[in-house]
């Protein structure tokens, strides 16, 4: 927690705020859940500790901390859910158990040529004609993740109006013809969240999002859906799971 920079023109609190709310979605106090003391804050950043006081302020305004007196500053618990990746990865079947309701709303359709990069993915001709969907992820009405996914424009040109009438990626793959398919690969990273990323998933400057980069296939092992996706840190955790064996859930 170091990056303030003082001939900006953005207030030192402000950028410690910033530091500090990025450290916490980090999970660099997880093992206390609770920040340094003013003075140790105030040192780190080599500011008083009036600049101090007034970046915990606007953090305790934001839900993130809570100071109590004599006590020092509290991180304030925030509930996370697991999001399996495996073979079989489905989000609203990933998170069920863990929330009342979870869905994935078509945000944006387009169709676009398919880059080199997308065409070897999904074993076409580079400029082949690609679908692309976009879809918002929430859980109890809360944003979490944002993806961009695309086909083969010509194999499913139906998949937009199947996905708006099932509200489901793996139903509306079903109805055009993919009843199941398979995760062949996912990259997973992390950044720090653009604004974009802050004004879909309702960010505050200083969020991560971790990103994941994947392919799945059908059931001949034909590629047939490359998908980027943004998940919000603070809400999300990701993990890798093997349930290749497992049935094929009813919704996703």
């Amino acid at each position: 927690m170091t990056g303030i920079e003082r001939q900006t023109g953005v207030a030192l609190w402000r950028q410690i705020a910033d530091e500090i709310r990025a450290a916490i979605g980090n999970g660099d106090h997880d093992d206390t859940g609770r920040l340094p003391t003013e003075a140790v804050l105030a040192a780190r950043f080599d500011v008083n500790r009036h600049t101090v006081r007034q970046a915990l302020a606007a953090l305790a305004r934001e839900g993130i901390v809570e100071t109590v007196q004599g006590r020092g500053t509290a991180i304030v618990p925030r509930r996370r859910v697991t999001y399996p990746i495996g073979p079989r990865t489905r989000f609203s079947a990933g998170l069920g158990g863990q929330v009342t309701q979870a869905v994935t709303r078509l945000i944006d359709v387009s169709e676009e040529p398919a880059s080199a990069d997308l065409a070897a993915l999904l074993h076409l001709q580079a400029g082949a004609p690609l679908l692309k969907l976009e879809t918002l992820g929430e859980a109890d009405s809360i944003p979490l993740s944002r993806a961009v996914h695309w086909f083969d424009a010509r194999r499913f040109a139906g998949l937009p109006d199947a996905y708006r009438l099932e509200g489901s990626m793996t139903r509306a793959l079903a109805a055009c013809g993919v009843p199941d398919y398979i995760r062949l690969s996912t990259e997973i990273s992390a950044a720090p969240a653009t604004a974009s990323d802050r004004a879909d998933l309702a960010l505050q400057p200083g969020a991560v999002v971790l990103l994941t980069r994947s392919v799945n296939a059908d059931s001949e092992g034909h590629p047939i859906q490359a998908s980027h996706s943004r998940f919000a840190a603070e809400r999300v955790s990701l993990s890798v799971a093997n349930d290749r064996d497992k049935p094929l859930p009813a919704h996703g």
